[in-house]
């Protein structure tokens, strides 16, 4: 008979990558339940939708009271709490694969389960550029790392800087599985030396500063185009949904750049094929960004493009290691053009060929082999 597992997410898996690689990692062998906000139509497992909260003024006010008191437990059912998450997280399972640290309350409401946590983020310092973020949720983070990480049978994370951050602060041993989508059976283009594509694709959000890629294209030879392909969650709040109009404004004021929307996960790979370079400037202004090591990098590989990044250190590793590109001196629009410029045709084409063989390494196969490792490990405990 089969182990029963249930995975939570508070996300959309039409746009949460590394959920729905869980799931296809774990579905053919247990009895999967996946309880999230939105799934697929064609999904071949159980699913239980989750309720979008209303979060209306007097909810919003209710929940900061209750972080400024330190009263963290209620204020996280008042933000994700719901009769359709208990009722799903109390049925009989063998482990509950929990995402991110607002589940984990929630997770550990089942006597019974084993608990897995996957920290998509390193939490207590998630948004700590912003103040507001510091004052409500930044204690509601530690908070619950101190009271639930100490219970957790195992722990996974996306890279090696948030895996030595949880480890200095919490007393837990991380293993790292990252990003890396499925191998992806796709060939390099041909680089045409008169129109060089450049893309990024991802969530439109302020604090990744978008802008900086638009601003470079003043500073870029007139063969360089640039595609944003850009998600605004639907439960972002004003200001975040307003960044994507501000971005489109600004990128109609050039005509080599676009903004287009939004594919399906299981399409990015495919659809940005016909691209010759991924940039990626998004500065280090939290610590999540600093140690940042994101789907979009594992997706221009195995869409065998080449690389253009700022000095993210991870990042910058990858990139350096296997030969795939250029990374900037600093974060400025101006320094990542100058490195552009620089590159030929036939330099790009080389990248892109490098990718091709990065492709064969970089993929969600090792990761595949280390969580089910931990997870029979776990169920075998």
């Amino acid at each position: 008979m089969k182990k029963r597992i249930l995975i939570i997410a508070f996300s959309d898996l039409k746009h949460d990558a590394r959920v729905s690689r869980q799931i296809s990692f774990l579905q053919d062998d247990f009895e999967l339940t996946v309880s999230a906000y939105q799934a697929p139509s064609n999904q071949a497992y159980q699913f239980v939708p989750l309720p979008r909260l209303n979060l209306n003024l007097l909810r919003k006010v209710k929940i900061a009271f209750f972080q400024l008191t330190r009263q963290f437990e209620k204020a996280v059912e008042l933000l994700y709490g719901s009769k359709t998450l208990t009722e799903t997280i109390t049925k009989p399972y063998d482990l509950i694969i929990a995402n991110d640290i607002e589940t984990l309350p929630f997770a550990f409401r089942n006597k019974k389960a084993k608990i897995f946590f996957d920290a998509h983020e390193y939490a207590p310092r998630h948004f700590e550029d912003k103040l507001l973020w510091r004052i409500f949720f930044q204690p509601q983070n530690k908070y619950l790392c101190r009271q639930y990480l100490k219970q957790i049978a195992c722990m996974t994370t996306v890279g090696s800087g948030l895996a030595h951050e949880y480890a200095k602060h919490y007393q837990v041993q991380p293993s790292v599985i990252t990003n890396a989508p499925a191998f992806a059976t796709l060939a390099p283009t041909l680089v045409d030396p008169k129109q060089i594509k450049l893309v990024h694709h991802g969530g439109a959000n302020p604090s990744r500063q978008l802008e900086r890629l638009i601003l470079m294209m003043d500073f870029v030879d007139e063969r360089f185009t640039l595609d944003l392909i850009l998600i605004t969650p639907t439960n972002a709040n004003q200001a975040t949904k307003g960044y994507l109009h501000t971005l489109q404004e600004l990128a109609a004021k050039n005509q080599r750049i676009r903004i287009l929307p939004p594919v399906a996960n299981e399409k990015v790979v495919e659809s940005i094929n016909t691209y010759d370079i991924g940039v990626y400037l998004i500065p280090p202004i939290n610590f999540n960004y600093e140690n940042a090591l994101p789907n979009k990098l594992f997706d221009f590989i195995q869409a065998r493009l080449a690389i253009a990044t700022g000095p993210i250190q991870e990042i910058a590793g990858i990139t350096n290691t296997y030969n795939l590109g250029i990374v900037s001196k600093d974060f400025e629009p101006q320094s990542l053009a100058e490195q552009l410029n620089a590159l030929s045709s036939e330099q790009i084409q080389l990248f892109k060929n490098n990718s091709n063989k990065a492709a064969q390494l970089l993929n969600a196969n090792s990761n595949r082999e280390t969580m089910n490792k931990l997870v029979d490990q776990i169920l075998s405990a």
